[in-house]
């Protein structure tokens, strides 16, 4: 029997680096809105979610026709916000897609959606892609992962790891094999709970990146490898810059 899937896009208005950018507009339409269609195109997905507590960002999801679950104030990560609608809205899997994936592809999440409700030993799994430019190696606004032979992850940062001890001439990004993390996060009805058991962590304060929660308790997570990327948008300029970039989505 196939399990049930949640999708929960976490999102609010008070980000630090670009205040109000679930709502800002994108070829006339709001941010959120791309990432909520991309994901409603997913095959593996019974349900989606928006989880906010912002009365305007629900205003908005209602608008262009999304589920809206009211959420409290007292998530700290998205992923602690999908655990408090997994209290409410039961499931087997959950997936987490960060409201800023502008660009994420329904085939890239269902992979790892698949993956996870196959192999019942992976308890979370997440998505990366190839890095290939200096740009995002050297952005801290990509998240650079690293990962053994099984696919489960070793480490991540916003600094470039692994480090390359040895220079070449050569552009940096082509002298290791760099991964940039992507925003989706899918967890067993069980690993959510006990993610939002556990208490924040050194790491995962410093760099301010709640998967590193995960491996500082412990935990393992299964790195997907996708092709495509997503583009998270994390100023008006990166906006500007999308807008350029893709052709207006329906």
């Amino acid at each position: 029997m196939r399990p049930t899937v949640v999708a929960v896009i976490p999102a609010r208005l008070q980000s630090s680096r670009f205040p109000g950018k679930a709502l800002h507009p994108i070829h006339g339409r709001p941010l959120l809105y791309h990432v909520w269609k991309s994901v409603c195109r997913c095959k593996t997905i019974d349900k989606v979610l928006i989880a906010t507590e912002s009365q305007e960002i629900i205003k908005a999801a209602h608008d262009f026709g999304a589920e809206v679950f009211r959420s409290s104030s007292k998530p700290k990560t998205g992923s602690d916000r999908v655990a408090e609608v997994a209290r409410e809205v039961r499931a087997d899997i959950y997936t987490n897609i960060q409201g800023d994936c502008f660009g994420i592809s329904s085939t890239a999440i269902d992979k790892v959606v698949a993956l996870v409700a196959k192999d019942k030993k992976i308890a979370i799994g997440t998505l990366a892609a190839p890095i290939k430019s200096d740009d995002d190696l050297f952005s801290p606004n990509l998240v650079k992962v690293v990962f053994d032979s099984d696919g489960k992850a070793l480490w991540f940062s916003r600094f470039p790891i692994p480090y390359i001890q040895q220079v070449t001439s050569l552009p940096r990004w082509r002298q290791a094999k760099f991964f940039g993390h992507i925003g989706v996060y899918v967890f067993r009805d069980a690993a959510l709970r006990q993610f939002a058991k556990w208490k924040r962590t050194p790491c995962e304060l410093s760099e301010s990146l709640e998967q590193l929660r995960v491996l500082e308790h412990g935990g393992a997570i299964h790195v997907c490898q996708v092709r495509e990327k997503s583009v998270s948008i994390d100023s008006p300029e990166d906006a500007k810059k999308v807008e350029l970039r893709y052709k207006k989505a329906g």
